[in-house]
């Protein structure tokens, strides 16, 4: 099967980026500056990151709300205009089919960021269930992400309007006449920006961001081990369509007024399996892992007790350079989730000890106000 290209691709090779398949694009996993030292960048400095895979979706019209929320347990109605939420689509047995960002643009408009691998389910998804509201691929633009403690200091330069926003909200900005959508949101654990920009100036915004002194581009690569460290979930990794909310740590992504049964919107789908899960707890939870050595614990290793019993498996795993050690992320049996638990976890044959561990591994500094 071809691979799909983002509009930024040839600039990405003359950086020198590494080019790889993900999730159906040709992709930058890394330049020539390497993972390690992209990584410590975003945690230090500013990294730009080229997110254009993903799909960006708006949904408009009226009875949007309820035709949304019918879908996430997301609180849509409490929602202000240019304030975004994360949020789970889920399926009618309490799994996820994808997490998104839920951005309201207006009363009745709603613009969604769906996973690129997600894509093609998700608008399948959500055209089956949205038929009586309009819905828009906005697949003429692109998506940027500046991350790291001096983005900030590098958009009020840019792009002025979007000085005072704090984390997960949003403002139209003027871009060399073009209208851009800036939010206060990321991947990372930093404070940061992601830009949806007209596929026609994507390059030039992007050549203005790398100009400054303090930004570098950085690939999936070190985006993924940031986001590893921030303890974030990862669509195919910590999350599934069997994998439930409450299996996966998030009750908090499911919004005060969604959580009981009678609220408004009728619920959503699975929400009654989900509401069960929340009150009986679940025979498997998602912990992080700190990996006491030095040798990375990678996804798909098993897990076991001190009796040498399987009890999980890892779903994510690396070398979280800003901590200088391997962490990871697993599902493992309730009874054996408890801070501080000593497991061990296979890796070619050897078995490397670990401890449950809170995430996130390093501590999120988004910019609140």
């Amino acid at each position: 099967m071809s691979l799909k290209s983002v509009p930024l691709e040839s600039l990405h090779q003359t950086l020198g980026a590494k080019l790889v398949p993900f999730a159906g694009y040709n992709m930058p996993v890394q330049y020539p500056t390497g993972i390690i030292k992209e990584h410590l960048h975003t945690r230090t400095a500013a990294g730009l990151f080229d997110v254009s895979h993903m799909g960006q979706v708006v949904v408009s019209g009226e009875g949007v709300v309820s035709a949304l929320e019918a879908l996430m347990p997301a609180d849509l109605e409490g929602l202000a205009v240019n304030a975004q939420t994360y949020s789970l689509l889920t399926n009618e047995a309490g799994g996820v089919i994808d997490d998104l960002i839920v951005t309201r643009w207006a009363a009745d408009q709603f613009m969604l960021v769906i996973n690129a691998g997600c894509k093609d389910k998700d608008l399948e998804h959500l055209r089956s269930h949205l038929a009586s509201v309009n819905l828009e691929v906005l697949s003429q633009h692109s998506l940027l992400a500046l991350q790291g403690p001096k983005a900030r200091a590098v958009m009020n330069d840019l792009l002025p309007e979007t000085q005072n926003l704090v984390f997960m909200t949003g403002t139209w900005a003027q871009f060399e006449g073009e209208q851009v959508y800036v939010t206060c949101s990321g991947y990372t654990g930093e404070d940061g920006f992601e830009i949806s920009v007209p596929n026609s100036h994507v390059e030039a915004l992007a050549q203005k961001l790398l100009a400054h002194a303090d930004v570098l581009p950085i690939g999936l690569g070190a985006r993924d081990s940031l986001r590893l460290e921030a303890g974030l979930c990862l669509y195919g990794h910590e999350l599934e369509e069997d994998i439930s909310p409450i299996q996966a740590g998030l009750k908090w992504a499911i919004a005060k007024a969604r959580r009981h049964e009678g609220a408004r919107a009728g619920g959503y789908l699975g929400s009654a399996i989900i509401e069960a899960q929340w009150a009986e707890g679940t025979d498997t939870v998602r912990v992080g892992l700190k990996v006491l050595g030095k040798r990375p614990v990678r996804e798909g290793a098993v897990v076991f007790d001190a009796q040498q019993q399987q009890v999980g498996t890892v779903c994510s795993g690396g070398f979280g350079a800003t901590l200088e050690q391997p962490v990871a992320m697993a599902y493992v049996n309730a009874d054996q989730a408890a801070l501080g638990t000593h497991l061990f976890a296979d890796v070619r044959g050897k078995l490397v000890e670990v401890e449950v561990a809170k995430t996130p591994f390093v501590a999120q500094r988004y910019f609140r106000g």
